[in-house]
This record gives structure tokens, C-alpha cells and sequence, in this order.
């Protein structure tokens, strides 16, 4: 157990996808711990068969027999074949659940544009003057669309313990859905090598509540 600390350790952090901060990556999460468990369930299985016929080699099944035929089929065609059905029935409705999907009238939504260019993202905030580089403020319990531009080279927006990625690719404006639980500050990245400072080119993601947020929009005059 002391072996795992420091992998433990790891699960939490600015940028932990194991460490959701809204109902998206939560999503993903469950998703990615499910996979993990199943793989090394399935691992650990053909090591067990795998030292079992080393152990056994004399009264393994000779090839062509139907005993060899019946390993290929179950190891080979039904044991995969499951497993990627087991796979899609769980992923796609989570791929579905976590779109920027219409909300119900009524609902409070907010969206934003995020430009990016080497090595910095722009914030802009449609319907207001404000314009922030390298930060982006938003509401807790808000869906908040963000609109995602390129001005140079491909790019690509993340939020670990908000969604997942989307790539910024110039003349395309492509959207994703962020929703934090609670206030706190939380931390971006380019995740797609976009040149020599690609490292630096870190976002500042501040989620305040509702009341602050929305008394800071009317601290800045509209256009």
C-alpha cells in the first residue's frame, strides 16, 4: 500500500482530469476509471491463462483441435468483440451528455470567445468591452460556452477538471460546454505543440459566484 502513495499523489492538481470540478469532467472521469479497472481486470486475466498454459504446456490443446479453435474464438473474436460494445454503450452517451447541447429557455447561460495565437489566449465577452489575455472569469453553476478561434496555427483548449479538449484550427470556430461547481481558480492549457513557448501558453480560469460575476460584468461598461 505504501508503494501506491506516490501515485496517489498524482490524482490531484491544477490540471487532474481525476479531479473533476464539473459535471463534464466528472463525466469523463467515471468514464476513465471504468476503463481502467476493466483493462486491468482484462490484463490480469490473460496473465493468469498466460501462466496457466506455461505451467500446463504439456495439456494445452494441440492447434487445429477443438479446444484450441474454442480459445481463439472466446480470446479472440467474443472477448474483444464485448469489449468494445461494453465500451461504446458507456462512451456515447457520455460523449453525448458532456456536448454543448441547447438550454432550456429560461436557463441562465453566458458564452464567450477565446482566441488563440502563439503563445497567449484572448478572452473576449460578447456584448461587453472587456478583454482579458491569458484569463477567463466565469460564474459557478453557469453553463458557459466558449467559442474557440485560431489566429495562427492550430491550437487547442483545455481545462482539465472542467472538459475535455477542442482544437483551435484557424477559419473554423469549433465550441465546448465549461461548468465549474464551485468558486475557485482553476488552470488551462494548449494542449496541441504549437511552437518554441507551446509550455507557457497556460490560461488562468477564475469561477466566481453568480452575484460577483455579475456585479464584475457591470463594472465594465457595455459597447
Amino acid at each position: 500500500m505504501a508503494a501506491l502513495l506516490p501515485w496517489l499523489s498524482a490524482c490531484t492538481g491544477p490540471q487532474s482530469i481525476v479531479d473533476p470540478a464539473g459535471p463534464a469532467a466528472r463525466t469523463i472521469a467515471t468514464l476513465w476509471w471504468a476503463m481502467l479497472i476493466y483493462a486491468t481486470v482484462s490484463l490480469l486475466v490473460v496473465a493468469l491463462l498466460w501462466w496457466r498454459g506455461l505451467r500446463r504446456r504439456d495439456a494445452a490443446p494441440r492447434l487445429g483441435s477443438p479446444g484450441a479453435t474454442r480459445w481463439i474464438l472466446l480470446g479472440g473474436v467474443v472477448w474483444p468483440t464485448a469489449s468494445v460494445a461494453v465500451l461504446l454503450a458507456f462512451g456515447m452517451p457520455a460523449g453525448h451528455r458532456i456536448q454543448a447541447l441547447p438550454v432550456p429557455d429560461g436557463t441562465p447561460h453566458l458564452t464567450v470567445d477565446v482566441y488563440a495565437r502563439q503563445w497567449s489566449w484572448t478572452v473576449r465577452y460578447p456584448g461587453h468591452t472587456i478583454t482579458l489575455t491569458d484569463e477567463l472569469r466565469m460564474p459557478a453553476g453557469v453553463p458557459v460556452d466558449v467559442r474557440v478561434h485560431s489566429e495562427d496555427v492550430i491550437h487547442s483548449f483545455w481545462v482539465p477538471r472542467l472538459q475535455g479538449k477542442v482544437d483551435a484550427i484557424p477559419g473554423r470556430v469549433n465550441v465546448l460546454r465549461l461548468q465549474a461547481d464551485a468558486p475557485g481558480e482553476l488552470r488551462g492549457q494548449c494542449a496541441e505543440f504549437c511552437g518554441l513557448d507551446h509550455a507557457r501558453m497556460v490560461l488562468r480560469v477564475i469561477v466566481m459566484t453568480p452575484d460577483d460575476f455579475n456585479q464584475w460584468l457591470k463594472d465594465h461598461p457595455r459597447p
